[in-house]
C-alpha cells in the first residue's frame, strides 16, 4: 500500500509522514500528490492572516472548537517564520492549541516558512490538498502575519478573515497594504478592549472605500452620493464585521455563522468555481515557472553562468539582455 493509499484509508501516522514529505518536495511525496489529486475539491478553505498580536492562534483554535461541536473534520496548517538555524517552524502554533489535543477528527500541522514572502510557504498549497484529499472538510490556513504581504492567502483560500485588534494601530496599515480588499470577514479580536468602537468605525470607512455602496459624483460644483441601486448591489459579497474575544469564546458562533453564509454564497453565486478555478491556475502558473528556472538553469554552466553575471556587473550588458542572450542560446 502506497502512502497516499493509507491516507485515503484514514491512517494519522501516514498523514503525517506524507506531509513532511510533501513539505520537503521529495519525489515520493510529489508522486503522492499527483495520486491524491482527483480526491481534492470537497473541503471548505478558510485563511486566517493579519498583523501579528492580534490572536490569530487564540481564534483558530475557538474557529476549529464550534466545527468539531457541527462534526466537523478540521485540519489547521499554521505557518510559522522559520529558525535561521533549523529552519524549522519557530512560534509552534499547537502550544496555544491544547485544547483540541486528542481529538481525532482535528489535525494540526505547523509549517515553517523558510524565507518565503506573503505569509505562506511555498509548499502549503500541497499540503492543504493532502487534508483535503484525507476528508477534512474543513482546512483552517492561519499565516505568519508578515503584514503587507499576507494577500497571498486570497490566492488559496475559499474564504478570507483579516483579523485587527483595537489599540495596535494596524487600520492605516492594512488599507496601505490592501489587506483589506482581499477579506470575505474582518474580525475584530480582543474585542473587549478599549478602543473597539473607534476600530470598528475606521474599518467600515475603509470598507466603504474598498467596496462602494454609494456612487459619488459632482454636481454643480457639489459632491452628491446616490445609494448603489439593487441590481448593482445583487450578486456582490459585502464584507461583514464580526467581533469576538477568542480567549472567551464570545462571538464564535456568529463569526461561524458568517463563514457559513460566505461560503453558501460562493456555491449558489458561483464564485466557489471561479475561486478554485483561479487557484488552481495560480498553482500551475507557479510549477510552470520553477520547472522552467530549473531546466534552464540546469543546461546553464556554471562558468557561463559567472560569465553572464560578470557583464552584469560591469554594466557591459543589461539584466534584460542577459537573459534574452542566455534564452536565445547566444554564448553557449
Amino acid at each position: 500500500m502506497t502512502l497516499a493509499d493509507a491516507v485515503l484509508a484514514g491512517d494519522r501516522l501516514s498523514l503525517a509522514r506524507l506531509l513532511t514529505r510533501v513539505e520537503n518536495e521529495t519525489p515520493e511525496g510529489l508522486a503522492a500528490l499527483d495520486e491524491l489529486f482527483p480526491h481534492t475539491g470537497r473541503a471548505h478553505l478558510i485563511g486566517i492572516t493579519g498583523a501579528p498580536g492580534t490572536g490569530k492562534s487564540s481564534l483558530v483554535n475557538q474557529i476549529a472548537i464550534h466545527f468539531r461541536k457541527l462534526d466537523k473534520k478540521v485540519a489547521i496548517v499554521a505557518v510559522d517564520p522559520s529558525s535561521p538555524f533549523t529552519g524549522g517552524a519557530v512560534l509552534g502554533d499547537r502550544v496555544r492549541m491544547r485544547d483540541l489535543s486528542g481529538d481525532k477528527g482535528v489535525f494540526i500541522r505547523s509549517m515553517a516558512s523558510r524565507g518565503s514572502l506573503g505569509g505562506l510557504a511555498t509548499a502549503t498549497a500541497g499540503v492543504v490538498q493532502v487534508f483535503d484529499a484525507a476528508g477534512f472538510e474543513i482546512v483552517l490556513i492561519e499565516t505568519v502575519g508578515a503584514g503587507q504581504s499576507e494577500v497571498d492567502i486570497a490566492r488559496l483560500a475559499h474564504t478570507t478573515l483579516v483579523v485587527e485588534a483595537p489599540g495596535l494601530g494596524d487600520e492605516i496599515q492594512a488599507i496601505k497594504a490592501g489587506i483589506l480588499e482581499i477579506a470575505d470577514i474582518l474580525v475584530i479580536n480582543k474585542a473587549d478592549r478599549p478602543g473597539v468602537e473607534s476600530t470598528e468605525r475606521a474599518l467600515k470607512t475603509m470598507l466603504e472605500l474598498a467596496h462602494p455602496v454609494q456612487k459619488i459624483f459632482q454636481h454643480h460644483g457639489t459632491y452628491m452620493a446616490v445609494q448603489a441601486s439593487a441590481e448593482e448591489m445583487a450578486g456582490m459579497w459585502m464584507p461583514i464585521i464580526q467581533r469576538t474575544v477568542a480567549t472567551e469564546g464570545k462571538g464564535l458562533p456568529e463569526l461561524l455563522g458568517s463563514i457559513q453564509s460566505h461560503g453558501e454564497y460562493l456555491r449558489q453565486s458561483g464564485n466557489w468555481q471561479k475561486r478554485e478555478r483561479a487557484r488552481l491556475e495560480a498553482e500551475f502558473d507557479a510549477l510552470v515557472q520553477n520547472e522552467l528556472v530549473a531546466r534552464f538553469r540546469a543546461g546553464l554552466t556554471e562558468k557561463r553562468l559567472d560569465e553572464t553575471v560578470d557583464s552584469i556587473q560591469k554594466r557591459q550588458l543589461s539584466p534584460r539582455e542577459a537573459v534574452n542572450l542566455l534564452l536565445n542560446g547566444v554564448g553557449k
